[in-house]
């Protein structure tokens, strides 16, 4: 019996995922569990198993498309067991019925086109009148629209494709855009096939005659704005237009933060795996400090300001293509070698690869420290729809004035970025102040 592929929902936030990739194509045979494509969403990479052995007789939803939570991805078939077609947009409750009589499918074997046996066929009113003007079934164009719904431009393509114009879709309708005639234009393409560039040179021929020594300049090398980088950037832009963000600053006297870490360092040197970092006890003194200031640990949503009963603490990691936040949920309620191996735990999966869906999502205040790259200070940008978010920077000996007198101290800008909307001013620049008093006095951790 056929097996829909569907969306799964990784975490209660998750509404829709964009995929990645298959890692079968139609046609592959599959086993039960075996990985069949990836799924990208909120800055994770997932592998969606195969949910039954049999052959992948459809990718209903092609790879670079976003489908919502429950969409029918693909279609999995018996061997010899024919099934119909799904329309793209189809949910985990509609489709995917065996169809007596139709093709077999098997390695190979190509599906018949949606509605070529005058089913239904998603198309916009103006597509439809001009497939019928045009003698056009509506069953050999392929859609573009919302949801793969067939619009005019579509059946034109179409039309144009079949009058002998060796062009692709794309470069037809660019030209219909442009106005150029396609009969006017040679193609530069595989068998004479006109391109975009063709047409583009067509609206411009004085640039074929630009020096050689200017048409052989070296060309810009173009990154695609996908994957996790997209995902980054989406996030930053809605967090910068969904909050009114400010940044205050402290610089922090740590040199009794920084004899705690050498003591306890001293304290574990037999235990060669032994690590403690700053971020470590930062980390744990802003448990402390949230857990005082509780409007700083909290979010908000639609229905209010969510003040939250634990911490749950992001921690910003770096990756090759972009930043990830893991959380350790209830981190207020760890001790610090405690909190010193989750967040090591959680930092080490996100570079690896391994995190599930819940650890990236509900977290209730971020860290974000850019010591390890020489950075003084900066003007980190929230995790919405967290309140705050902490900025950390390196250590640096430096003059300073303790007692009256001009000594080397270990400095440090701590940076928090708050939302306005949240809290006011004062009530996050408490927090701040009462964060610095206790990395420049641990003790005050514990009273």
């Amino acid at each position: 019996m056929a097996q829909k592929v569907i969306m799964p929902k990784w975490g209660l936030t998750m509404k829709e995922g964009k995929i990645a990739r298959w890692l079968k194509k139609e046609g592959d045979a599959v086993t039960a569990e075996e990985a069949l494509l990836e799924v990208e969403t909120d800055k994770i990479t997932n592998t969606v198993p195969a949910p039954a052995g049999g052959i992948l007789v459809q990718i209903v939803v092609p790879a670079g498309e976003v489908a919502p939570v429950q969409a029918v991805l693909g279609v999995i078939a018996e061997a010899g067991e024919s099934v119909e077609r799904v329309a793209a947009g189809a949910t985990s409750s509609e489709g995917a019925e065996a169809k007596p009589g139709g093709k077999a499918a098997g390695a190979g074997a190509q599906a018949a086109p949606a509605a070529a046996d005058e089913g239904f066929v998603p198309a916009m009113p103006a597509a439809r009148k001009l497939a019928r003007e045009l003698g056009i079934p509506l069953s050999s164009v392929t859609g573009t629209g919302p949801d793969g719904r067939i619009t005019a431009k579509d059946v034109q393509a179409t039309a144009d494709a079949g009058a002998g114009v060796n062009a692709s879709p794309k470069a037809i309708a660019f030209a219909r855009k442009m106005g150029i005639d396609l009969a006017l234009v040679t193609g530069s393409g595989e068998g004479g096939r006109i391109t975009k560039a063709d047409i583009l040179r067509a609206m411009n021929p004085a640039a074929e005659e630009q020096p050689q020594a200017q048409a052989a300049a070296p060309k810009d090398t173009v990154v695609p704005m996908e994957g996790v980088r997209k995902l980054v950037a989406d996030n930053m832009m809605a967090s910068l237009q969904g909050a009114a963000q400010l940044s205050v600053f402290v610089e922090a006297d740590v040199t009794e933060m920084v004899r705690l870490r050498a003591t306890l360092l001293e304290r574990n040197k037999r235990n060669a795996e032994y690590r403690l970092s700053y971020n470590d006890i930062i980390a744990y003194a802003v448990c402390r400090a949230l857990k005082r200031h509780p409007i700083m640990n909290s979010s908000l949503r639609e229905d209010g300001i969510h003040l939250h009963p634990h911490v749950n603490l992001g921690i910003a990691v770096s990756l090759q293509n972009g930043l990830i936040v893991p959380n350790v949920k209830a981190a207020d309620t760890y001790t610090l070698e405690e909190l010193r191996s989750q967040v090591r735990d959680v930092a080490g999966r996100a570079r690896k690869g391994g995190l599930s869906m819940d650890e990236i999502s509900g977290g209730t205040f971020t860290i974000s420290n850019v010591s390890m790259l020489g950075m003084d200070g900066f003007t980190p940008i929230l995790n919405p729809p967290e309140t705050g978010i902490l900025g950390v920077g390196r250590v640096v000996e430096k003059p300073a004035v303790k007692n009256g007198e001009v000594c080397i101290r270990s400095m440090m800008t701590l940076s928090l970025t708050f939302n306005h909307m949240t809290t006011d001013g004062a009530p996050a620049m408490a927090f701040l102040r009462e964060l610095a008093d206790m990395l420049e006095n641990p003790g005050l951790m514990i009273v």
